[in-house]
């Protein structure tokens, strides 16, 4: 591990503690040195090191546990990943998109209770029309809706990879209203919320692989021409 340069100290200890956890130096539930140690090793203050691990906490590399110390949660370079992602093609990411969210519908529908509907029903309440004016805020309560039909399948494991894959959705939902592909309206996604309700699992699967079809027949067409 090489000492941190004197300019942008607390980055370049990120830098260097990430590389050392990417590098498998340390194993996903070891416990790292101690900040006096870290501090030595890197040639910066035990101030420095708090702010790096603080960020790589934030990044999900690292977490903290009162009175244990500082432990590794991920070795997975998750900046490189979403970069590798992102390099996929569009009918890649809508694929991606729908596998997710109609397996995601499935759950939820034999998972929910009447508090996740009302729920759902408020968010698309809150979503409301599309206005040019509030594009920005229209994608999030888009994206919210969509991620809290993930959340109800009451799998975490969804729910960790929808927002993983999230940056890449914001971008499909936001070629959607500016009208470059085909946006479900309202009552397209009031029906997954009435599927999911019924209880019925295929009901909700088949419905939300409907809702999706019009974006992938878009591109394919784009693709096709």
């Amino acid at each position: 591990m090489q000492p941190a340069a004197r300019t942008n100290l607390a980055e370049t200890a990120v830098n260097n503690i990430r590389a050392e956890i990417t590098a498998d130096r340390w194993k996903v539930g070891d416990r790292i040195p101690n900040e006096a140690t870290l501090a030595d090793m890197l040639g910066v203050s035990r101030g420095t090191v708090r702010e790096a691990v603080r960020v790589l906490v934030a990044q999900g590399y690292l977490e903290t546990r009162q009175g244990s110390g500082t432990f590794v949660l991920s070795v997975i370079d998750t900046d490189e990943s979403l970069l590798r992602m992102r390099r996929t093609g569009l009918r890649d990411q809508v694929e991606t998109r729908c596998a997710l969210e109609v397996e995601a519908a499935r759950l939820a529908a034999a998972r929910h209770r009447p508090e996740t509907i009302a729920h759902l029903r408020q968010l698309l309440a809150n979503r409301g029309d599309y206005d040019p004016a509030d594009h920005d805020r229209y994608v999030q309560r888009d994206l919210a809706f969509h991620k809290a039909v993930v959340a109800a399948s009451n799998n975490l494991a969804f729910v960790e990879v929808y927002e993983f894959f999230s940056a890449s959705i914001q971008e499909v939902i936001k070629a959607t209203v500016t009208g470059e592909l085909p946006e479900p309206d309202m009552a397209a996604h009031l029906s997954i919320v009435d599927a999911i309700a019924s209880g019925d699992p295929d009901l909700a699967a088949s419905t939300t692989r409907a809702f999706m079809a019009p974006i992938l027949d878009e591109i394919d067409r784009l693709l096709a021409s």
